[in-house]
């Protein structure tokens, strides 16, 4: 018994964590991994390496390692990180900083020994300093320096950068735009990474007047980059030129620079794909490095078809946007589309895990479509999905809290950051867990104080009460919104005083808890720590979609604006009755806010299927909240219909919709009476054909369906 004891105790010594917070360093000379160790220890723990002769950390290289592989090995008082380069050795460095523990004055290892390389070859963000990203353009030199770093050591070896798009000068700029260019590219230089830049040509390509001075332009730039390994040129999103204009200027460019220059297909046309293909196809260029997939392109099968097997693919998806973009949140409620904007602080790391492996394996990787920092968590779920695409979310979520919060309670801040995740799934009103994440950061914050300045800290309170606050707001305003509606059917009133009272009711929407005070701090604080911009007016964000969330803090998600509008028009009795009754239609009726998931209960939606969130005068529509989500649903299913019954099929939207009854056509203009035949069974399929004619239009002017009602005739 003592013997088994003895091994016991012994193999428990051997495995307990030692301090290497004051280990000696052994480097090469010059080395940025070993400055980065010893910055980023110190910055964690305060303490400083080179005092403690009984323990060493040595970084070396190694040529038999992978390209960007490392090996790290831990023993009790010595760590070896080994690589094949410098950049290999900074993601063995970050490797190390995520997997010990470290505290005040102690960074603790325990024995390990593991090496690990990168599945995808190309791993970026774009970091475009201009005047429409919502943070970067209030960043100092310093913080996108800091900023990278801890990209790199995530696993990042590229970023690129807007240099010309966008010349609006930014309040926020404390460096000039070209010298700030500059700095990225040194900054990536200095990581050993590549530096990319997008260059969209926003003009006529026939205009020399202006095709001229964009080359001139941009060899300048090229001769003013201390690096430059990637020239990204979209072929539209921006720019509307075609390909026989598009293809001539990318040679022009390649005279002009070493670094291979890439082409994405947005926006394209089939037979603009086709002339791209083929023109590649014929000229076999040195100079592409490939095509590139992001919004809009097209289908990532076909252009891996088409595309010579000799030139890869890039993809570029939209990580950043939450809706009206190429991955908008699913099952999102209406009253987030609302008040949240674009560029909402988005946590999404299941989802992101899923878009990464959903097209990673037709390309080299990636270098995702960003344009702030509110998405800072979904760039490491990418960058640990494009290290290791077998890895789980969860797990990846609780690197990041032990790389940027804290070693000891990662677990149990990563299960808080993914229930934001979930605060975003499903009907607000019934999603009683956004509660419980609000309870659970404010508690967390109770903990950790010291986390309370930390950006990305902020941004998770931010996202936790902004998502309680709107859930309280949306449960008080629909109540407000009903007490008015009974109002206006009750019978001893005549309109006017109808209007009167409901009036008097609608404006008791201010809600007031304390959250929006605590909203209106949070903020600020991000506007201090990080520059993030969540107010047009207060803090001189570029636009109101652009995370400007405290413009919408106070902004109706019921339908009182509507409503205001309507009592303006002094409505008869009758109109009064059918505003109150719009979402119910009486009994034997039925009525679906198409789009709204949670108030279409007949609605039945394909895997593509999906609302669309519009964006109207700058987010500040008046129009019924049912106009300003649409969508095309696979059908609308009934049952239960009373056979014998009259029907009619109502519908509210834009333009024509074209409606088939069980499959079959039935002539009508937004009213269409439904057969006697198609009742005999007690049920009706109700679809819709998209008109076809209408490419021509711009998409905002397209047909789009809004709402259906099935009224029975009494």
């Amino acid at each position: 018994m003592r013997n088994i004891l003895t091994i016991l105790m012994a193999a428990s010594f051997s495995l307990a964590a030692k301090d290497f917070s004051r280990a000696i360093l052994k480097a090469p000379a010059g080395s940025i991994a070993a400055s980065v160790l010893k910055e980023e220890l110190q910055r964690r723990t305060g303490a400083k390496l080179n005092t403690d002769q009984s323990h060493t950390i040595t970084l070396a290289t190694d040529a038999s390692l992978p390209k960007e592989g490392y090996a790290l090995e831990a023993t009790a008082n010595n760590i070896r990180i080994l690589a094949r380069s410098e950049r290999g050795l900074l993601y063995g460095v970050g490797a190390l900083l995520t997997y010990g523990t470290w505290t005040p004055n102690q960074f603790e290892v325990t024995p390990t020994k593991q090496s690990s390389a990168p599945a995808y070859p190309l791993r970026g963000h774009q970091l475009g300093y201009r005047s429409t990203a919502n943070s970067w353009d209030a960043w100092t030199v310093e913080q996108y320096d800091q900023y990278i770093r801890e990209l790199v050591l995530q696993g990042v070896n590229a970023i690129e950068n807007i240099p010309f798009m966008d010349a609006r000068p930014s309040p926020h700029f404390k460096v000039e735009r070209s010298r700030m260019n500059r700095e990225i590219s040194r900054i990536c230089q200095k990581y050993n990474i590549e530096y990319w830049v997008w260059l969209p040509a926003e003009f006529d390509l026939n205009d020399n007047s202006k095709r001229a001075p964009f080359l001139q332009q941009f060899e300048a730039m090229v001769a003013d980059m201390p690096v430059l390994d990637g020239v990204f040129v979209p072929g539209g999103d921006p720019g509307h030129n075609p390909p026989e204009l598009v293809m001539p200027l990318l040679e022009d460019l390649s005279r002009r620079t070493s670094a291979k220059i890439w082409l994405s297909l947005q926006g394209f046309n089939r037979s603009k794909e086709d002339f791209v293909y083929a023109w590649i196809s014929d000229k076999q260029p040195k100079w592409l490095g490939g095509l590139v997939a992001g919004p809009s392109s097209p289908p990532l099968a076909r252009t891996r078809e088409r595309l010579p097997r000799n030139y890869p693919i890039r993809l570029y998806p939209d990580i950043t946007h939450n809706k009206i973009c190429q991955f908008q949140v699913p099952h999102w409620d209406q009253a987030y589309a609302l008040t949240l904007g674009r560029e909402a602080i988005n946590p999404r790391p299941f989802e992101m895990a899923a878009i990464h492996n959903r097209y990673a394996d037709s390309s080299i990787g990636f270098i995702t479509y960003s344009d702030g920092v509110h998405d800072d968590l979904n760039k490491a779920v990418f960058n640990a999905m494009g290290w290791n695409p077998n890895r789980d979310p969860r797990s990846i979520a609780i690197d990041y809290t032990k790389f940027h919060f804290s070693s000891i309670q990662a677990e149990e801040i990563a299960d808080a950051i993914l229930a934001l995740e979930r605060n975003w799934n499903g009907d607000l009103v019934a999603n009683g867990s956004v509660e419980a994440t609000l309870r659970t950061w404010n508690q967390l914050s109770l903990k950790l104080p010291q986390l309370n300045t930390n950006w990305r800290w902020q941004m998770n309170q931010l996202r936790a009460t902004y998502d309680a606050f709107v859930r309280r707001r949306l449960i008080h305003e629909r109540k407000l919104e009903q007490r008015a509606n009974a109002i206006l059917l009750r019978e001893d009133l005549t309109p006017s005083e109808a209007i009167a009272e409901a009036t008097k009711v609608l404006k008791q929407w201010p809600l007031k808890d304390g959250l929006r005070e605590a909203v209106v701090a949070l903020c600020e604080a991000l506007f201090q720590s990080i520059g993030l911009q969540t107010s047009v007016e207060k803090y001189q964000a570029s636009g109101a979609e652009r995370g400007a969330i405290l413009d919408f803090i106070d902004a109706p998600i019921n339908n009182r604006f509507w409503l205001e509008d309507e009592f303006s028009k002094n409505p008869s009795k009758g109109r009064l009755r059918e505003i109150a009754t719009w979402e119910n239609p009486g009994p034997g009726s039925f009525y679906d806010d198409i789009g709204h998931e949670f108030k279409s209960p007949h609605t039945e939606m394909d895997e593509r299927d999906e609302p669309l969130f519009w964006w109207l005068d700058q987010g500040r529509s008046r129009l019924r909240l049912s106009e300003q989500t649409t969508m095309w649903p696979a059908r609308l299913r009934y049952e239960g219909l009373d056979p014998k019954g009259t029907y009619t099929v109502r519908t509210g939207g834009q333009g024509r919709h074209l409606l088939s009854i069980d499959g079959k056509p039935v002539a009508g203009d937004r009213k269409f009476s439904v057969p006697a035949e198609a009742l005999a069974d007690g049920q009706l399929v109700l679809t819709f054909e998209v008109p076809k004619d209408e490419d021509h239009l711009n998409w905002r002017a397209r047909s789009r369906l809004a709402e259906v009602w099935l009224l029975k005739k009494p």
